[in-house]
């Protein structure tokens, strides 16, 4: 019998290397490689910068295994489109305002922005602790959207929008032309303002070209950047239309179920220490801005009250309405408003009234 070429040594070597690769094939074939476009800009503090946030960290706690590429907006998918790119497997991921997609399904502003609605804080503990992460996954199911959302970031009150003019009554509204977000649009519709929708990228344009009079976008901070100061300089509060903004990593429902629950759980606790730290950081620019805005020769100032009431009721009726057409929209609204009802009598009683912190 011929006696083989390959020594004790050699067929040792030879079965290493055949685990060694089997064990590195498999280990590939755990990690997770995501492209993640985004709506909103990666330097825009509080509004996009989570989505960044949230990818170092992954890629360091997980030692490289979880690794997202965050693309700027309209680089690999539309602003606007994303929704549809993650559910059709044409990116793994996404990270978004949703309000953006509430022609598509119309229960998702109220996880985005809710006029009159919860404070930042009491936003997440319903939506963490009263069932609202549960319910988002059902809504995009019923509307036949192949995605997981795991709420990645969220701020505080927007302003009212930057203006030519201020705002004195609800007839200051009629005619004219604003880019207006979510909810708060349907509302200012119904008093006859010229309501469009483009994104953050194309407003200082539109302002000085005065394709619209007016605008609305996010914090302080933010608009200042994106230069609005310098065009119009009436910028109104409070945000009525946007008590919180909140955003998504929307991820293909296909790559969340093949990730393990150990990258499961890195990506959920890392979203839920992202939406904190956008908090943090828009809560803690905005007040330098604003005290800037005297010297910029800004008019900052808040809408009349009265003003204000009116438009939380034009703001029920539009709500009422839109639950009376979508079945997820009434569940959710209703989830939500039962909660804030308790929630306020408890903000009354155990947080110090605001006269004790003015001058």
């Amino acid at each position: 019998m011929k006696k083989s070429m390959m020594s004790k040594p050699l067929v040792a070597a030879a079965v290493g290397s055949a685990l060694l690769l089997g064990a590195v094939t498999e280990a590939s074939a755990d990690r997770l490689r995501w492209r993640m476009p985004m709506t909103f800009s990666s330097n825009l503090p509080a509004l996009g910068s989570p989505a960044a946030w949230t990818a170092d960290r992954l890629k360091e706690m997980s030692g490289g295994e979880i690794q997202i590429r965050v693309s700027e907006p309209g680089k690999i998918v539309p602003p606007f489109e994303i929704l549809e790119a993650v559910s059709e497997g044409k990116v793994e991921a996404g990270y978004s305002w949703i309000g953006y997609d509430q022609g598509k399904v119309p229960a998702v502003p109220l996880f985005a922005a809710v006029p009159f609605g919860l404070k930042p804080w009491a936003f997440t503990a319903w939506y963490y602790e009263g069932g609202g992460h549960e319910m988002l996954q059902d809504v995009y199911a019923n509307k036949g959207y192949n995605v997981y959302a795991n709420l990645c970031g969220i701020i505080g009150p927007e302003t009212a929008g930057w203006y030519r003019e201020p705002i004195k009554s609800l007839d200051d509204y009629k005619g004219l032309k604003i880019r207006f977000a979510g909810l708060g649009g349907k509302v200012l519709e119904k008093l006859g303002a010229s309501v469009t929708m483009m994104p953050g990228g194309e407003l200082f344009q539109a302002l000085e070209k005065r394709t619209i009079d007016a605008t609305e976008f996010s914090l302080p901070v933010i608009d200042q950047l994106l230069g609005f100061d310098k065009v119009v300089k009436n910028n109104l509060y409070p945000g009525w239309h946007q008590t919180f903004t909140a955003q998504y990593i929307l991820v293909n429902k296909d790559k969340w179920n093949s990730a393990s629950d150990a990258q499961k759980a890195m990506i959920q606790t890392t979203c839920q220490a992202a939406t904190l730290q956008g908090l943090n950081e828009g809560e803690w620019l905005n007040p330098d801005v604003v005290a800037g805005f005297k010297d910029k020769g800004v008019n900052a100032e808040q809408l009349p009250l009265s003003v204000l009431k009116e438009l939380q009721d034009l703001s029920n009726e539009v709500l009422a309405e839109e639950a009376s057409k979508d079945a997820d929209f009434k569940r959710v609204y209703e989830s939500q408003q039962d909660y804030a009802k308790k929630y306020e009598r408890y903000f009354q009683l155990g947080y110090l009234p605001n006269e004790l912190y003015q001058d």
